[in-house]
């Protein structure tokens, strides 16, 4: 049993082994199961079947149109050929090493011969932005003032992708590695662009929110006077009536003062010889008038309380 447990060994579906002797690459053994080998003589090195992740370290790589941007990539990779990577690089953490060495070049190479837009679009399709959202005239406007050299996609980010992916995978190959992906995980502005590229986006948005706001107090200076043109339409109307109604009331009035004073003409002359007195005389009135004015006729011959008395 103990040189039953030396001798062997068991591979995992996700493991790949090189057996060496004296330092020295004796055979590779990729089939899953219980494996042996000669004790002190051979030692076992196991190596990953199954993917490997590799992460670069986000960089500062100017573009073709002279924007500095922080390139963040990763990849996928995978050991094909134990032996050879045994022999050109040794182990996984050296492999690192060497991606770093290939695809960080790589990358570098394709973002500085490429647009800014071309390594974060795809296509030329149109985005729904804020604007397009709020009335649809600002985003157009804005793509119609670019010239179309500018605006327009030739590359896209895909394939940059796939260009950095073929170009440096021969270079592993030789290595054992097989690069199975490379993709852009992240593009940003460098710090001095990207405050820059904020302030921009700040004035637009505020540039936005004023004429929203704008077209608001055009609206509501427009809802107010169609508010004040109804109320003085309503105000004339009811004016209108009412003055009818009075004018149709003062009428009714005077056809039945004039009915009533029609059946006495003496009586009507009295009461209103009686309402010019009260209008004309008062307390500290002084009067000259001839005994014979037609004022007084209604005085004449009246007698108080004292000249009746006998």
């Amino acid at each position: 049993m103990l040189l039953l447990a030396i001798c062997a060994y068991t591979v995992d579906e996700t493991e790949q082994v090189v057996v060496t002797r004296f330092d020295k690459v004796n055979r590779t053994v990729t089939t899953p199961g219980l494996q042996f080998k000669i004790p002190v003589i051979e030692k076992v090195l196991v190596f990953p079947k199954n993917l490997q992740e590799w992460d670069g370290d986000p960089g500062q790589i100017p573009t073709r149109d002279k924007t500095y941007i922080w390139v963040n990539t990763f990849a996928r990779w995978k050991i094909t050929d134990p032996e050879t990577f045994f022999k050109t690089v040794g182990y996984v953490s050296r492999a690192q090493q060497r991606l770093d060495e290939i695809i960080d070049p790589t990358v570098r190479n394709f973002i500085t011969s490429n647009r800014l837009i071309e390594a974060v679009r795809n296509s030329n399709r149109e985005l729904d932005t804020f604007e397009d959202l709020g009335d649809g005239t600002a985003q157009e406007n804005t793509q119609r003032d670019k010239p179309a050299r500018f605006s327009q996609v030739f590359v896209g980010r895909d394939k940059i992708d796939s260009g950095i992916l073929n170009q440096a995978a021969p270079k592993l190959k030789p290595f054992g590695i097989e690069l199975v992906e490379v993709k852009i995980k992240r593009v940003n502005y460098v710090e001095q662009v990207r405050k820059s590229v904020y302030d921009r986006m700040i004035a637009e948005r505020k540039q936005i929110a004023q004429k929203f706001r704008s077209e608001g107090k055009g609206e509501a200076q427009k809802i107010l006077g169609d508010k004040e043109r109804e109320l003085k339409r309503i105000e004339s109307e009811a004016y209108r009536s009412a003055q009818e109604i009075k004018g149709k009331a003062d009428a009714e009035s005077t056809r039945l003062y004039a009915d009533a004073f029609g059946l006495d003409p003496e009586f009507y002359s009295f009461v209103k010889t009686m309402e010019v007195y009260n209008a004309a005389l008062s307390e500290n009135s002084a009067l000259v008038l001839s005994t014979d004015s037609e004022i007084f006729k209604y005085m004449k011959g009246y007698k108080g309380t004292a000249a009746a008395t006998p």
